[in-house]
């Protein structure tokens, strides 16, 4: 199977979003032992949570570092709009802006994986 990963919520909304994230990496997990291609992605403001994530301390650190390899990267533009660019250069996760909205506006595209035929989900 080709799985996409698209995490949208924001780390700063508490026990679901919490929820949102660990189930997401779980499902990375589980697809990458399986041996699916996967793709996990931030968009949103779901651009803040590798800040988050690749604190040693943070409940969800060995399932993120686990899946590492499969982190496509961020939403460029939407690091950009909730202030999230500079953590993610920090981590080491790709800035991504394939979809182009305007000259100053470029996000990535969530199209492609749709057009691939990739099971896509959301959290």
């Amino acid at each position: 199977m080709k799985i996409a990963i698209i995490i949208i919520s924001d780390p700063k909304g508490g026990e679901e979003a919490l929820a949102r994230v660990f189930n997401a990496l779980s499902l990375a997990a589980e697809s990458k032992k399986a041996g699916d291609e996967l793709a996990v992605i931030f968009t949103g403001t779901g651009t803040r949570w590798p800040e988050e994530l690749a604190k040693l301390s943070h409940p969800a650190n060995g399932i993120y570092q686990a899946i590492q390899e499969n982190i496509v990267g961020a939403s460029h533009g939407c690091a950009a709009f909730f202030g999230a660019t500079e953590s993610l250069e920090a981590t080491g996760t790709p800035l991504l802006d394939d979809n182009v909205l305007t000259d100053s506006i470029k996000v990535l595209s969530i199209r492609q994986y749709l057009e691939e035929d990739w099971k896509t989900v959301l959290f």
